[in-house]
């Protein structure tokens, strides 16, 4: 059997960094084939269902379409100083668009091939720099103007059932429905993000449609495997049961800090003739998690321990005090490391009711290669749905984030270095504190809006600029 799902979403968020006023507006269309299966086998718990042409459908393909824009602003606001990577004191306005074209063929018994072409335009609010725990989730670290496109993602999935028993598992644009045994192992390999697999949050993990903030899609302080959008090559091993599942994952680096790996001198348009990746063996991230999934009076509920390793040519703080204007490229050497920890927590609490929380911490001595300068963090948050005012697709959600660095780091920052992200040529330290809240509604089948705002004490840990 042949169906076709058209699935759209249109959103209008207000965000802010005081009053940070958003315009998103998303699309997705799925199309879908495969032949029918019975009604008895049940969708995994947790699993995403919207996209899904039919319940209890097998698929043998998919291809989804997702487009999403956000318009941010901010007013002005007071600082004793600014430095290059400063957000600009004066009100602001900009602008993001994304589109997605996903696609995914079932090769053979087990195994499924996805492919996600990513088209970007647009730039991120004082372009993508002045704030860690930055507030625009689709805000690449990479600004354009004309549009660029890049396949995003190009990977083989295998899975091998163990057994236990069988679910069908709904489909997603990563994931062809079908049945699974509850017992299983799986291996990744080619194109996608570590953060597919890893660090996952049933609450607080899409800035597409949930919170927006960096440091609520993801642990802040987790230097994720990625190129400047987020993606690199690698593999990833996961073995799950019923209650608890194991994951393994090791990706490449790209050869320069928020840089393009090699592939996307190839794979993107226009290509980047800086791109290029470390050395295979010697340059590498690698993350393992534990998740155990578990219910408390009905409620499910999860809690994930992540742990990773990542060495490269990095630079280091104390040794960039040495240098002249602490230019931490100076200092770049290969063969060293930053580790860190990650634990993630989500419960429901009632049928309608869950919260989140994200706990992470890195050894804070060497530069942050990937994902943001934060070398310690915390954020705790509770999401709502809108049955108790007969709005049941509606979902309220209200989180908070507290982010700091380590003392190496405040000492580089205070002598006039530059992070990914931050660098006010000065530093007077405070722990970067944002609030979060957001209302998405459904206005019709096809039509979502969604006010969001966030506020931002101490933007890149300098209490001498802000609030925003």
């Amino acid at each position: 059997m042949k169906n076709i799902l058209w699935h759209a979403t249109a959103r209008v968020r207000c965000t802010a960094l005081a009053v940070l006023l958003c315009l998103l507006a998303s699309a997705s269309v799925v199309l879908a084939q495969g032949p029918d299966v019975t009604d008895t086998e049940k969708a995994l718990p947790g699993a995403p269902s919207e996209t899904q042409p039919e319940a209890g459908q097998t698929q043998t393909w998919d291809f989804h379409m997702q487009s999403t824009t956000i318009v941010q602003a901010y007013p002005a606001f007071s600082a004793k100083y600014s430095g290059s990577n400063s957000l600009p004191t004066g009100s602001q306005g900009r602008e993001t668009v994304s589109l997605d074209l996903y696609s995914g063929f079932r090769l053979w018994s087990g195994a499924e091939m996805h492919f996600d072409v990513l088209t970007w335009q647009g730039f991120g609010l004082g372009g993508t720099l002045g704030i860690d725990d930055f507030s625009n989730g689709e805000a690449y670290k990479i600004s354009t103007g004309p549009p660029r496109a890049n396949i995003a993602r190009c990977f083989i999935r295998q899975t091998i059932g163990l057994g236990a028993g069988e679910a069908f598992a709904s489909g997603d644009p990563l994931t062809l429905a079908g049945k699974q045994d509850l017992s299983r192992l799986t291996f990744t390999f080619g194109r996608f993000s570590s953060k597919d697999l890893f660090d996952n949050n049933r609450y607080a993990n899409d800035p597409r449609t949930q919170f927006m903030n960096w440091a609520l899609m993801a642990n802040a302080a987790w230097d994720y495997p990625s190129d400047s959008l987020g993606y690199t090559t690698g593999i990833a091993v996961e073995l799950s049961h019923p209650k608890w599942a194991l994951r393994y994952g090791f990706f490449q680096l790209p050869n320069q800090r928020n840089g393009f790996t090699a592939e996307s001198q190839y794979l993107m348009w226009p290509g980047d003739g800086s791109a290029g990746d470390g050395r295979f063996w010697q340059d590498w991230g690698m993350v393992v998690e534990h998740e155990r999934r578990f219910s408390i009076n009905a409620h499910p509920g999860a809690i994930r321990v992540l742990a990773y390793l990542n060495q490269g040519p990095f630079g280091n703080y104390r040794a960039a005090l040495y240098v002249p204007d602490a230019n931490i490229s100076l200092t770049q050497a290969p063969g060293r490391h930053t580790y860190g920890f990650g634990f993630n927590l989500e419960q429901e609490i009632t049928k309608n009711i869950g919260v989140f929380s994200r706990l992470g911490w890195n050894n804070g001595q060497n530069e942050a290669w990937m994902f943001t300068d934060v070398n310690h963090t915390g954020s705790l948050g509770v999401v709502v749905k809108g049955e108790a005012w007969h709005r049941p697709d509606d979902t309220v959600g209200l989180a908070g984030v507290i982010s700091g660095i380590s003392n190496s780091n405040q000492l580089y920052l205070a002598a006039g270095g530059l992070g990914i992200l931050d660098g006010d040529g000065t530093l007077n330290y405070a722990k970067e504190k944002v609030l979060e809240a957001y209302y998405d509604g459904k206005i019709s089948k096809h039509l979502h809006g969604a006010l969001d705002y966030q506020f931002i004490a101490d933007p890149a840990f300098n209490s001498a600029r802000g609030p925003v």
